[in-house]
């Protein structure tokens, strides 16, 4: 399953998309293949390399990241050896300037430490998704409306500490809830408007939160808006 979202990283915006499943095959791969790719590559190239170097499980794409006007397509391999004919047979036909790289990573850290998105990346891919489906179905973004916000915590003292701590505006406590994560689950209900800007401004303030409490958000979710003088 692939993800898409943004990073900003050294005053660069990075779009990055991400095969989320990939650490399965872990235990297959033990290399790291780099392509940088100095143009941003078609979409069809792109999945034209990625069929060409996974044909007969030579390897496994796991990101996409676009910077600064370059691509660069990150991938596991078993062997380090036998894949520059492969990239060349992909990459020359639409005279792209590229250069590739194999290092050894059989821990996977570059996958961890640079591909993956952070949980907070993550609870803004998940965001979008709802927003998305609102989109959908002709909601009306900027009509505030309550929104349950969601958190589970290992221990009661933990859950305590965060409603006791929690300083965000209008953010209030509505219930004890079950969570698939801990046993200690609340919701947490705010009027607000579900806009992507107003939407990421509070999760970023509740991330803030949770750094100096504990505590893990498990997402949110709401209802669509009702318009003014619809029954």
């Amino acid at each position: 399953m692939r993800e898409y979202f943004q990073r900003k990283e050294e005053g660069s915006v990075i779009d990055i998309e991400v095969d989320m499943s990939a650490y399965g095959y872990s235990q297959k791969f033990s290399y790291l293949l780099s392509i940088f790719i100095k143009s941003e590559v078609h979409d069809e190239v792109k999945e034209e390399l990625i069929a060409t170097l996974e044909a007969d499980e030579r390897a496994k794409f796991v990101a996409l990241r676009v910077v600064d006007g370059w691509s660069e397509l990150y991938f596991y391999t078993k062997s380090a050896k036998g894949f520059a004919p492969l990239i060349s047979s992909v990459l020359k036909k639409g005279n792209y300037t590229y250069e590739s790289s194999v290092v050894r990573d059989s821990k996977w850290d570059f996958h961890f430490k640079n591909l993956l998105p952070t949980p907070l990346e993550l609870a803004h891919i998940e965001s979008h998704k709802i927003i998305e489906m609102l989109q959908e179905e002709g909601d009306n973004l900027t009509i505030p409306r309550q929104v349950e916000h969601y958190f589970s915590f290992e221990t009661p003292t933990q859950k305590e500490r965060f409603m006791s701590s929690c300083n965000i505006e209008g953010l209030v406590f509505k219930d004890e809830i079950e969570s698939d994560t801990f046993e200690n689950g609340i919701a947490m209900v705010k009027t607000d408007a579900v806009t992507p800007e107003a939407v990421q401004k509070l999760v970023e303030e509740i991330f803030a939160l949770l750094e100096t409490t504990s505590g893990y958000y498990e997402g949110w979710s709401t209802t669509l808006a009702q318009e003014s003088g619809d029954e």
